[in-house]
């Protein structure tokens, strides 16, 4: 058996009120197209998750907002600038098959390549800029047995190369 996982960088945030503390900064315009056109891509490619954990930060709340995927998801303030050990963590104590967490840097970018078993062969991989979005499948049963170097890369994207952004 195998399962997916779909882990996205929140978008774009805003850094216009400097008095908001880092968790709640709202996405910026950018950041909202981002959303809006990184949920038409999952849609068109049939990356649709049956589970959602997030992160508890506004910016990746309004992420998951502007995906407009029809399931409900679980924000966990243990995903707010976790590292990549503390993200394996909470993904093996996942349920569902296509799981989709939405984190933040830099633990999002070392947990993504930590988990794969070879990077695609994308500039942007390595820093895992706003957005980005790694599919990855794994050949287990359950989401207790992944491990690290494990995942396959299935597909790779960033906002900037998606219409509307």
């Amino acid at each position: 058996m195998t399962r997916t996982l779909i882990l996205m960088r929140h978008a774009k945030s805003s850094w216009d009120d400097f008095m908001l503390s880092d968790h709640d900064r709202p996405l910026n315009k950018r950041g909202i197209a981002s959303a809006r056109a990184l949920g038409d891509w999952l849609r068109t490619k049939g990356y649709l998750p049956d589970c959602v954990i997030s992160s508890t930060a506004t910016r990746t709340q309004e992420t998951f907002e502007g995906l407009n995927l029809s399931v409900t998801p679980e924000y966990t303030r243990a995903l707010y600038h976790a590292g990549a050990e503390r993200m394996l963590d909470v993904l093996q104590g996942a349920d569902g098959k296509c799981v989709l967490m939405l984190g933040h840097n830099p633990g999002i970018a070392d947990f993504v390549e930590r988990l794969v078993n070879a990077s695609p062969a994308h500039p942007r991989f390595l820093d895992y800029p706003t957005g980005a979005t790694t599919v990855i499948q794994f050949n287990v049963d359950n989401w207790r047995d992944v491990r690290i170097g494990q995942g396959t890369v299935q597909d790779f994207v960033i906002p900037r190369e998606l219409p509307g952004v």
